[in-house]
């Protein structure tokens, strides 16, 4: 196994088409052992090299909601009428600390995220 930090993109590269060699090695294994390592290498990379954002907390919501196939309506006890509802979703209004508060709740997303800034529509 010979190991060395991941400088650049060629680097990266390699270590890459290494790691699809070895990804189905038996556990416990040497190549294992090596794929476990190249992945955590892999990993501070793309995380140094290639930073994926947040979503805004507007986006959070509505990707939170498609993956618990939530419609407007279901986010009524949350923000309060669906009116308002719509108003938030299309970005003509702000969320309240109330309503940051219940919907990290019951979308189970951290209020930290919720609490970001973003730009209303005009």
């Amino acid at each position: 196994m010979d190991i060395k930090p991941l400088k650049t993109d060629s680097d990266y590269q390699i270590t890459l088409s290494r790691l699809e060699e070895i990804f189905d090695a038996p556990v416990g294994s040497h190549e294992s052992d090596e794929a476990d390592i190249l992945g955590l290498m892999i990993d501070e990379f793309e995380k140094k090299h290639y930073p994926i954002d947040a979503p805004d907390p507007i986006e959070a919501i509505k990707i939170r909601m498609e993956e618990m196939q939530l419609k407007q309506v279901d986010l009524v006890p949350e923000i309060g009428g669906k009116s308002r509802v719509s108003e938030i979703l299309n970005r003509k209004r702000k969320l309240t600390v109330d309503m940051i508060r219940k919907l990290a709740a019951k979308l189970n997303l951290s209020a930290e995220l919720l609490v970001k800034d973003y730009q209303l529509q005009r």
